[in-house]
């Protein structure tokens, strides 16, 4: 098991991950999701600062809703959300299937409540129309490009911890949780 976490991170190359290095002003965000709740997002060296997740892991995922391996990804943070409860944050943030967003069009509004709730989703789903300005941040800060699903992972502090395309398998993320929950390392990418 952990050859394959190793392995998973392998492909990312955690050092790599140019994440605000060094903001000489700090960004501010106001996402809002579908349920209307905002979640502020402010620029910290190497990291996000996520209002309301002090001392949590967080998932900040990029998505298709026609995405198969997208599509994937959801019963696994269902029920990572349900597992971790109060030590996890996830916010799911749906974009076209290419970047940039005026080439491919996205779900929005309506479409996207009522695509939340036929897939029993229990996290924070935001549209790419009020997150566009954020995901052109992200995707300036970690080098990506369009490619999806694109998962980057906070730890506890807000740092950068992982940046990865594609998906990743359940027990991987929660072996990746429970490492930074409790401030263990993530094995060393070689």
């Amino acid at each position: 098991m952990k050859n394959l976490l190793t392995k998973i991170l392998a492909i990312v190359a955690i050092s790599s991950i140019t994440l605000m290095a060094n903001p000489s002003s700090k960004p501010t965000f106001d996402l809002v999701d579908t349920n209307n709740q905002h979640i502020k997002i402010t620029s910290i060296k190497n990291g996000l600062h996520v209002d309301g997740a002090d001392g949590k892991v967080v998932f900040i995922e990029f998505f298709g809703y026609k995405c198969p391996p997208c599509l994937k990804t959801i019963p696994h943070f269902i029920n990572l959300k349900n597992k971790y409860k109060d030590k996890l944050e996830i916010i799911s943030i749906e974009v076209p299937m290419n970047l940039p967003a005026m080439y491919a069009p996205s779900i929005r509004g309506k479409e996207l409540k009522q695509f939340a709730d036929k897939k029993g989703i229990n996290y924070h789903l935001i549209s790419d129309e009020n997150a566009g300005m954020f995901t052109n941040y992200i995707a300036q800060g970690t080098q990506w490009e369009g490619g999806i699903p694109f998962l980057l992972i906070l730890d506890t502090k807000g740092k950068a911890q992982v940046a990865q395309v594609g998906l990743i398998p359940q027990n991987v993320l929660e072996q990746v949780i429970d490492k930074l929950l409790y401030n263990k390392p993530l094995p060393k990418v070689k």
